[in-house]
């Protein structure tokens, strides 16, 4: 028996699992894939994922793998106006550019580092509930546990085993993704990894988004406007992607190979409970949207920050079982306003805009120029932005924290920093150096939002009654 399952070993799956360990909760993952595939996808860390996993020490280990780039902002729907980061506090405010096998790489890393077992080739093929916990049978063997955590993707087997519905809206169309390699380039393909807006290319109804990532080494977006998608199944071709090329780069762009092709659409969904019983949904298994502005895996990511302080409380007899209900009200809507602002910047990114489109998205071209409207873009693409509804009196309540030393947070537990000597002895609390912006306390989750905080007279009473109290320590 284990406390808790983790069905999947994508970066949602492996965060979890490494956040859980790192509480010292028994986790086993299973993945049904034999080995991980080393495609150049899903390869954007927006800047609040950036600064979730430097709070555990796994942003550099990241950024030394990270694809050579110029310093360029997010988008919007691939309009021509980079978002500017540098308009928040945030120490990175340009997204990371990482393929997604190297992000799983780093995280399986260190999950194996704190203990966790990850058994590939071992599909999850039933789920029975029990008022205290689940059992799973996976690869054959029936594995009990107190938790089961769905992070198996947008087809996941859980959710589908559990009759769990996935409402939303089908896709309009289907693309295809492929790392290949060029024999020969035109003086149109890229040359160096900019702004996606340098990326992309159209020719009549054929649209393809070529991102140089070293050497003859290109990660192919592309497709055809009209190709419903219905054509998601069909198999991708060399050819098909040959002729791409030669559409929209010309004669002396050449196919030399072609690795891991596959067709992916845009369809929207999301469930409408993060939880079953004692199964939760995360990641792609709880929601998939448009793949514009690189949200996907940030949001899977984010998921499972949140989670698993909360998981790892209940299982520690530390805070009550009560903390799990909070997973859902703060997550779902995280998600659904994903879906909202991915769908969207179809009216912008579709292959074939109509004349009124054409006309509204030079106005908001314009309008994304304008400081206060860039800004306010970049938070919500980046998630520098999001912030939870919790209890306090204080602003700063919900929000996330910028501006403290990340190592605090290397435990994976709250922090309770007193940055003005406000607080009395025997709280626990580390000692800092003010930081403007920030009040003179405050108890700062282990996903980095704070849970209470105080300028004058701390509550002490308020700060004692936060479900994070009991974790200090």
């Amino acid at each position: 028996m284990t406390e808790v399952i983790v069905a999947g070993a994508g970066p949602t799956g492996l965060t979890l699992a490494c956040e859980l360990a790192l509480a010292g909760v028994d986790v086993l993952v299973v993945e049904r894939l034999p080995y991980r595939i080393e495609q150049i996808k899903g390869g954007t860390i927006q800047a609040r994922t950036q600064e979730l996993l430097e709070l555990r020490g796994l942003l550099e280990p990241m950024q030394a793998r990270a694809i050579s780039r110029e310093p360029a902002g997010g988008h919007f729907a691939m309009l021509p106006v980079p978002l500017d980061g540098t308009a928040w506090d945030t120490a990175h405010p340009y997204p990371l550019s990482i393929p997604q096998w190297e992000v799983e790489e780093v995280l399986e890393e260190r999950a194996a580092e704190l203990g966790v077992k990850v058994l590939r080739e071992t599909a999850v093929t039933a789920v029975e509930q029990a008022d205290d916990g689940v059992v799973v049978t996976a690869g054959g063997r029936r594995i009990e546990a107190r938790y089961l955590v769905a992070c198996d993707g947008a087809h996941s087997t859980v959710r589908k085993l559990l009759g769990v519905p996935f409402p939303g809206r089908p896709g309009t169309y289907t693309a295809v993704l492929a790392d290949v390699r060029l024999s020969s380039v035109s003086d149109l393909v890229p040359k160096t990894l900019g702004h996606i807006s340098t990326l992309t290319r159209e020719v009549g109804d054929h649209w393809v988004m070529l991102a140089p990532v070293g050497g003859d080494r290109y990660r192919f977006t592309g497709g055809v406007a009209g190709e419903a998608e219905s054509a998601k199944d069909r198999p991708v071709t060399s050819e098909e992607i040959a002729e791409q090329l030669r559409i929209v780069y010309g004669e002396q762009t050449v196919l030399a190979a072609v690795d891991n092709p596959s067709r992916f659409g845009d369809a929207t969904r999301q469930v409408e409970h993060y939880r079953a019983g004692n199964v939760f949904f995360a990641g792609d298994a709880a929601h998939i949207h448009p793949p514009f502005g690189g949200q996907g895996l940030n949001l899977g990511v984010q998921d499972a920050f949140n989670l698993g302080w909360k998981l790892a409380a209940a299982l520690r007899g530390r805070a009550s079982t009560d903390l799990l209900d909070t997973y859902h009200p703060e997550r779902h809507p995280a998600g659904a306003w994903v879906l909202h602002i991915t769908q969207a910047q179809r009216v912008f990114a579709t292959p074939r805009p109509s004349a009124d489109a054409i006309e509204l998205r030079e106005v908001f071209i314009d309008l994304i120029r304008q400081p206060e409207a860039n800004r306010h873009l970049a938070g919500q693409m980046s998630g520098l932005s999001h912030s939870y509804d919790l209890p306090g009196d204080h602003p700063l309540v919900g929000h996330r924290v910028a501006g403290l030393d990340p190592s605090l947070f290397r435990t994976g537990r709250p922090v309770l920093v007193d940055l003005a000597g406000i607080l009395p002895d025997g709280l626990g609390a580390t000692r800092a150096q003010p930081v403007a912006g920030l009040p003179h306390a405050i108890l700062v989750r282990p996903d980095g939002y704070a849970a209470w905080a105080s300028d004058t007279d701390p509550d002490l009473d308020a700060l004692m009654g936060d479900p994070c109290w009991s974790l200090i320590g």
